[in-house]
């Protein structure tokens, strides 16, 4: 028997932690670098913000919610566990795994998952490096519950913030990080190991970080016959059809992405993703009703805050199957 499962993913722009969080949660050199920008964020926007975020998940996945998660733009795994309470009506057994990230905002990679379908056994941090920020790679390999290894890795790679020409060399470093992890994780774990990345890469498919740094393509046989490893860019589709996941001066960007390795595009391999399923989640709700079908954002953080939005990107989601 064939079991199906749908990954996602989603940057949920901002989830901060109170305020007024303890030490123990939020450290003296984030409080210093997020300044005033924390200042009105109350516990009980903090609540409305999860329940927001919570309503759309539940949702997914013809309303059983995705059976993996991930997730970016959360300060704390606090936030992620209120996150997993609000989404108690879907009766999953959901874990965690995240990592503090030295990032000079604070803001981390993790992944909510149903650990009746996947157990996570390693977890890894590959820095990405530069003078104002550091982030990271967080690589989980996962046994599925019939006992094979399928390595995720999540990415929140550096902003365009100070402009997309000067912050280029920033996501160059994190596509050959990537890169270079992922031949790592071939040479360690073995050349059939299936490895899935996903994140906000915050450029497009077509941008060099990831077709000349990260490896990757839109053409499957480049992937499945390549002598160093390459991925498949599974959202050259939903480049073509104009839909963006994040929108910037109202035009919409590609920036969050799901990668596969050749041993999640070849046929007949025992654990496959299937490209055709790829979809930017848009429920009504989600959508700007102007000019523009950009998402409806939450806010805050310094921006005005709207308690009916969301997020300023859009999930995508992706199905995988593997057989018995």
């Amino acid at each position: 028997m064939t079991s199906q499962y749908q990954f996602a993913f989603w940057n949920l722009e901002n989830l901060f932690d109170v305020e007024d969080a303890p030490p123990e949660r939020r450290g003296d050199k984030v409080k210093r670098a997020i300044g005033k920008d924390i200042q009105g964020w109350t516990k009980a926007l903090l609540a409305r913000k999860v329940t927001q975020l919570a309503s759309i998940i539940c949702q997914m996945n013809g309303g059983r919610g995705p059976d993996l998660l991930g997730v970016c733009e959360v300060e704390n795994e606090y936030v992620m566990e209120l996150l997993v309470r609000n989404l108690a009506s879907l009766e999953r057994t959901y874990a965690i795994a995240h990592h503090d990230t030295p990032d000079r905002r604070g803001i981390d990679v993790g992944f909510i998952y149903d650990s009746g379908l996947f157990t996570a056994e390693e977890r890894f941090n590959h820095f990405v490096m530069r003078r104002t920020a550091t982030r990271d790679l967080l690589q989980v390999n996962f046994r599925t519950s019939k006992g094979r290894l399928l390595v995720v890795i999540g990415n929140h790679w550096p902003s365009r913030s100070g402009g997309e020409e000067a912050s280029t060399v920033y996501r160059a470093i994190a596509g050959e990080t990537l890169a270079y992890f992922h031949e790592r994780i071939l040479e360690v774990k073995g050349s059939g190991t299936p490895v899935l990345a996903m994140g906000d890469f915050n450029d497009e498919p077509f941008d060099p970080s990831l077709a000349d740094y990260a490896l990757s393509t839109r053409s499957r046989q480049k992937v499945v016959n390549a002598r160093i490893p390459r991925l498949l860019n599974l959202m050259w589709r939903i480049t073509g059809e104009h839909l963006g996941t994040h929108y910037f001066d109202n035009f919409p960007n590609v920036l969050d992405q799901f990668l596969a390795n050749r041993n999640l595009v070849k046929k007949d391999e025992p654990i496959r993703t299937l490209p055709d399923s790829v979809e930017v989640v848009r429920l009504p709700e989600m959508v700007s009703p102007g000019d523009y079908p950009k998402p409806v954002p939450f806010g805050g953080m310094g921006k005005p805050v709207n308690e009916n939005g969301f997020s300023d990107h859009f999930p995508i989601v992706v199905t995988l199957v593997e057989q018995d």
